[in-house]
């Protein structure tokens, strides 16, 4: 049987091995499959993905459940019943050791009689941080630690960035012409990319928990900001408006559409209270947060989003919103569509008062996908 060595580095201690069987592989990557599944739905828990194994045969599954409950674990123990005992468990993540709103995953993998357990990565939230792990080697249960570690901070990167840095993962999407415009003059929308690139961007939509635009975007494209592939308008994000002074009109999409699609608008301290009073009757949520350098202070408004359990937050904003967002650093992601047209003079450039470069600056080129004539181009920071 081939063995893949783990790609974390060196072994957490008290790992009982530091390379990995063809099978240890296969499995991982299917209980990372399973676990996307959830990406954009368990908010604000991570979407982890949990595979049982006895004797080379698959006899639970599982990924954490819609509103965070049940976590993957356990569901994979549920199907799995009594073939759980000896059994080895592929995880996304270190099981939980914590009693929150339900008892702690370690101790239901422990009770299940599970024999090994391989787990992509330990949880770097302060309240599991190895004891999980912990617990289940103080009873005797082979712990193996670090496969497919780095695809795994890739899927739990907005729960890494939730509680390493208080905020959401912030994930900007970007469109621009072959002449490298995003739109035509007097900021009016430009048609940059075909069938295929939008509905790639519906699929990104659908795995963030929220997604924010400015209101100049709002004014200028009425755009509606959901998930439009067929079936999955339900895994349409929360959608965020930077709107500092509540200039949103009723009648847009984003405020027409609230008791469907949840609209929150973030204002500045002065914004009119009668305005926040409208648009709340409507259904919306306001948020008042600080201003800086004569806008909303983008620092704020995450921690205010991953004070709301926002963990994945992707940027749609025009290229004043993006380049406040690069500007500030605060940009882990980005999605850059590039089109096959040309929009030609006088269009206008995709981020305000920077080249298209400094959006991508310190981010590690992922790689590219063909979207019919457009191409997709994928950057990362380490998680």
């Amino acid at each position: 049987m081939n063995s893949v060595e783990s790609d974390s580095g060196s072994a957490p201690e008290g790992a009982s091995r530091t390379d990995f069987s063809g099978d240890d592989l296969r499995f991982m990557r299917l209980a990372l499959d399973l676990g996307r599944r959830g990406l954009g739905r368990t908010a604000p828990n991570p979407a982890v993905g949990a595979v049982i194994v006895k004797d080379g045969v698959i006899v639970g599954r599982g990924w954490t459940a819609d509103g965070g409950r049940p976590h993957a674990e356990v569901e994979a123990l549920r199907r799995a019943r009594r073939a759980a005992h000896g059994a080895t468990l592929y995880v996304t993540l270190e099981p939980c050791s914590h009693h929150g709103a339900t008892p702690p995953c370690a101790d239901a993998v422990i009770k299940a009689g599970i024999a090994r357990v391989v787990s992509a990565m330990e949880d770097p939230n302060p309240e599991v941080a190895g004891q999980g792990h912990a617990r289940l080697r103080e009873k005797k249960i082979a712990v193996d630690v670090g496969l497919m570690a780095e695809d795994a901070r890739r899927a739990h990167a907005g729960h890494i960035a939730r509680v390493t840095q208080k905020r959401p993962r912030v994930l900007v999407k970007l469109a621009v012409s072959a002449d490298g415009k995003a739109g035509l003059a007097g900021r009016k929308p430009a048609p940059i990319t075909g069938d295929k690139a939008h509905a790639r961007v519906f699929l990104m939509r659908a795995e963030n928990d929220a997604i924010l635009t400015g209101i100049g975007t709002v004014l200028s494209d009425n755009p509606q900001l959901t998930c439009r592939l067929p079936g999955m308008s339900e895994r349409s994000p929360i959608r965020v408006v930077l709107d500092a002074q509540l200039r949103t009109p009723l009648s847009l999409s984003v405020i027409s559409t609230v008791r469907e699609f949840p609209t929150w608008v973030f204002c500045a301290a002065k914004a009119s209270a009668m305005a926040e009073e409208i648009l709340t009757q409507k259904g919306a949520r306001v948020f008042r947060v600080a201003e800086k350098n004569g806008k909303l202070d983008l620092a704020a408004v995450l921690a205010t989003l991953n004070a709301e359990g926002i963990t994945r937050l992707m940027v749609e904003g025009g290229p004043t919103v993006a380049a406040s967002f690069a500007g500030a650093g605060l940009v882990d992601e980005v999605a850059l569509l590039r089109g096959a047209k040309d929009i030609g003079a006088g269009g206008i450039d995709p981020l305000e008062g920077m080249t298209l470069s400094a959006l991508t600056d310190g981010l590690t080129a992922l790689g590219t996908e063909q979207l019919g004539v457009d191409t997709l181009e994928l950057y990362g920071r380490a998680s």
